[in-house]
């Protein structure tokens, strides 16, 4: 499995829209137009298609912690 059909899976299960994926991704810094997205989810056998990298499905996975649970709390400094 690719992570192009990671990418497709999950964006099928959670019922996300393009714009939403971009969204995510903004959330980790990781900018993206709709027009690269959308190579991403092209078949195989197209012509433009662009296989995602680890570095796409990595803040993916991130941004959709924050999208659902939010930032994460800042911890205060230790004190050695």
């Amino acid at each position: 499995m690719t992570n192009n059909d990671i990418l497709k899976k999950l964006r099928v299960a959670l019922s996300l829209r393009n714009d939403d994926i971009i969204q995510i991704l903004s959330l980790v810094d990781f900018e993206i137009s709709k027009g690269a997205l959308g190579d991403l989810f092209r078949n195989e056998e197209q012509p433009g298609y662009v296989e995602a990298g680890d570095q796409v499905l990595r803040n993916f996975l991130n941004g959709l912690i924050i999208y659902y649970r939010g930032n994460p709390p800042k911890l205060p400094p230790k004190n050695l």
